[in-house]
């Protein structure tokens, strides 16, 4: 587990020795989507692993134009991990991009943007690491089908799970019942709990790609599981996501089920949510703990937390980065958009894990998911977090240890307790207006670019397109 290369004279031995004959690129887009270009083993020498390989960047959604296509892949050998899925034995190398116009990492590079985010990390001063443990959830499913026409609108997903599948015939082997029904997910036993081969085969595989893990279980929904893994720095963090969520969907994909991480699959049950933990650290002390304060927590981490919900549109837009995400983020399924924290609670926004000596003290901020790039959302949960401490802290409210989704919306508003936006248009428009704490990180051109492109992904066609509710609602006006 970890790394099995540190450099590029390792990474030729591991290659001899596991008889590689591929080496598989792989790079991230600003959605947080993988992408990949596969060379011969022969092809590559140490001069390109250093120097980088030339790829188009035009190709590649809202990057360059075409009169400026021209871009390098510049491995991260440290990376190298050998892919289980393939037929022929092939390595995996994670890269960052390069801007040859620039002699530079590259601005819209997702992996380039949280390194420069480490750089200013080392500049403040405040801190020389910061760890992140993110907890992806995920829902398995033994088929889906979508129709997207102008008059013809429909989604269905099937799992033996599901509570609706109590009456359906399955000829060979007959219904047998054992079902978690909604929001009974948690913890049942087999057969209750159908997928614990599965997931034991993706702990297993996740081990051989590098990731330490810890426990798999089922979650709270009907056909939704969760693995968990060891947190890292920023960056690997973000590396161990994509290698997460690559496993996850291949184990499923060969044993003929589908795995997805979409925030809200299936109406009034639970939705998958990234939780992400955090902390920073200098010269060997965790700059969060401090003993015998509310949760052990430190007025530093205090800062942190209240620097993210200080900018929570802009932290949103990217933590939260589908209209999807907002569906999740509703009342009655643990959704935790009510913006104050507590210990051990988990229906506040930001929890407090319980038990946490000095090492462990941490935040574990339960709002993102999967749909956000895991690079940029850990990057802005950093800088939001930076700007709270160096701002000497914003106005934060808390802690409660009562269960917040209890409370009405009117209670929440005579209380003050400030929510995470309504939307994925709002969380956008905030990002518009309020980004100067990531300046030293993405730049204007950036934040315009990743605005109109969710604007154009995500908001204008959802808005735009009826739903079966509204039919049901509105059709007889």
């Amino acid at each position: 587990m970890g790394k099995f290369v540190n450099n590029v004279a390792e990474f030729n031995k591991f290659c001899e020795e596991n008889e590689v004959e591929f080496i598989d690129f792989r790079f991230t887009d600003i959605k947080g989507a993988w992408h990949h270009i596969t060379y011969r083993k022969s092809a590559v020498d140490d001069a390109m692993l250093e120097a980088g390989l030339p790829f188009d960047g035009s190709s590649i959604e809202n990057w360059q134009p075409i009169n400026e296509s021209d871009m390098l892949l510049k491995p991260d050998v440290p990376t190298a991990f050998l892919d289980p899925f393939t037929a022929d034995s092939t390595v995996v190398i994670i890269c960052d991009v390069y801007d040859i116009y620039k002699n530079e990492l590259y601005a819209k590079c997702p992996r380039s943007i949280a390194k420069k985010a480490l750089k200013v990390l080392d500049e403040k001063g405040v801190a020389d690491a910061a760890y992140f443990g993110p907890e992806n959830e995920f829902f398995i499913f033994d088929d889906v089908k979508i129709e997207d026409k102008d008059n013809y609108q429909m989604f269905k997903v099937e799992t033996d799970e599901g509570h609706w599948a109590d009456a359906v015939d399955y000829p060979e082997i007959g219904n047998m019942g054992h079902r978690p029904r909604v929001k009974g997910g948690y913890f049942p036993v087999m057969p209750t709990d159908s997928m614990v081969d599965l997931r034991a085969e993706m702990m297993l595989l996740l081990e051989e790609v590098g990731l330490e893990v810890v426990l798999g279980h089922h979650e709270v929904a009907q056909g939704q599981g969760e693995i968990g893994i060891v947190f890292s720095d920023i960056i690997t963090a973000a590396d161990n996501v994509q290698k997460y969520k690559y496993v996850v969907k291949m184990v499923a994909h060969l044993n003929g089920k589908t795995a997805t991480f979409m925030p809200k699959p299936i109406y009034n049950d639970n939705g998958n949510g990234m939780h992400v933990h955090q902390s920073l650290w200098k010269n060997g002390k965790n700059l969060f703990y401090a003993e015998g304060e509310y949760a052990n927590l430190s007025k530093t981490a205090l800062d942190y937390l209240s620097g993210i919900f200080a900018h929570k549109e802009a932290v949103a837009a990217f933590t939260n980065a589908s209209t999807n995400s907002y569906k999740r983020l509703l009342p009655g399924f643990e959704a935790p958009r009510i913006l104050t924290y507590s210990s051990q609670n988990r229906s506040a926004a930001c929890r407090i894990p319980y038990g946490a000596g000095e090492k462990a003290t941490r935040i574990e901020t339960r709002f993102p998911d999967s749909t956000s790039c895991p690079y940029l959302a850990f990057t802005v949960l950093m800088m939001a977090g930076l700007d709270g401490i160096e701002k000497g802290g914003y106005d934060l409210v808390g802690p409660f240890n009562e269960d917040l989704f209890e409370l009405s919306r009117d209670e929440i508003a005579e209380r003050g307790i400030p929510e995470l936006p309504n939307s994925f248009r709002d969380a956008l428009e905030g990002l518009e207006k309020d980004h100067d704490f990531l300046a030293p990180v993405m730049d204007e051109d950036f934040i315009k670019t990743y605005v109109d492109y969710q604007f154009e992904r995500h908001v204008i066609p959802v808005e735009g397109r009826p739903t079966a509710y509204e039919y049901i609602s509105t059709y007889s006006c």
